[in-house]
């Protein structure tokens, strides 16, 4: 006897919002720094290319992470761009937000770790202390007039702590939804996810939590962003983190591959006849820039 055949109906999106996270993410590790008017020309040209949606820079500690210290300066040689073009810049905690909220930024994203230890060595706080600076970070994005977004980090798995439960998940998860953060990013910030992991912690946050919008920021350690995305549409996941180029990992995750590479999603959206909306030429470009910058080819596999 035959097996009996299961049918799968696969429904895609007509179109995804994909932000491009390379101006921040992407040049967070660089050792080398990059000149402000440098970072400012790589954002015009992913605007140009039909970027609408840029993370642009982070307010964190010079210090720790001096490639942002110029974060400000940045935003305002940008102040130009056409309205259509949202810019948007990650901080940590409340010194951060005011300055923020004083660059003339729109959006800006509060991370949390849904890992206790790979959180307190990127904060150097507790997820508790954090979370319950939550409350005053929405009140000062409010009063300024910026739109808080949230993110979740190492929501698929942390190189110190292994497997990261939904439950974990959901502990940051909780404060945000009840903050009233209409959008949340669930990042996998070692690239340690599987397509499967990922459909069902999607699916699961999904059903808890209907009203809110979810992103998915994929790395591509092993090679599965794409395989990720996949799993992402499936479940209903519209709006996508990458990086031109492929440039990208977090400080503090050992041997961090780079995030899918902006390009490299648009050309297989395309092909799905999915709309992004952006010119593949127009990315390549700013990535073969950067790569001229750095003497190196970057890891984006279309060129």
């Amino acid at each position: 006897m035959f097996a009996k055949r299961r049918i799968f109906l696969l429904q895609w999106p007509e179109e995804v919002t994909i932000r491009e996270v390379g101006p921040r993410d992407g040049l967070q590790n660089l050792p080398a720094f990059i000149p402000t008017e440098t970072k400012i020309e790589i954002i015009r040209g992913l605007a140009e290319a039909g970027v609408t949606a840029i993370e642009a820079a982070s307010f964190v500690s010079p210090r720790v992470v001096p490639q942002m210290a110029d974060a400000g300066e940045v935003l305002t040689g940008l102040a130009d761009l056409p309205e259509d073009v949202v810019l948007s810049a990650l901080v940590l905690n409340t010194r951060g937000m005011a300055r923020a909220a004083g660059s003339g930024v729109r959006e800006v994203m509060a991370v949390v770790s849904a890992s206790e230890v790979h959180h307190l060595k990127n904060t150097n706080k507790s997820v508790d202390q954090s979370l319950a600076e939550l409350q005053e970070l929405c009140f000062l994005a409010r009063d300024s007039g910026v739109i808080l977004r949230g993110a979740v980090a190492a929501a698929f798995g942390c190189p110190y702590q292994g497997v990261i439960t939904s439950d974990q998940v959901k502990k940051v998860l909780d404060p945000m939804a009840e903050a009233g953060i209409e959008e949340i990013t669930l990042a996998d910030t070692a690239g340690m996810g599987n397509p499967r992991q990922v459909f069902e912690l999607l699916e699961d946050i999904t059903t808890c939590y209907p009203s809110i919008a979810l992103a998915l920021h994929l790395h591509d350690t092993k090679g599965l962003g794409l395989a990720n995305v996949m799993a992402g549409l499936q479940a209903g996941v519209t709006i996508l983190e990458t990086s031109f180029g492929g440039l990208g990992g977090c400080p503090f995750v050992p041997e961090a591959a780079g995030n899918i590479a902006t390009e490299d999603l648009v050309d297989m959206l395309q092909s799905m006849g999915i709309n992004t909306g952006i010119s593949l030429e127009g990315v390549i470009s700013c990535t073969r820039m950067m790569e001229v910058l750095l003497g190196k080819m970057l890891p984006a596999r279309i060129r």
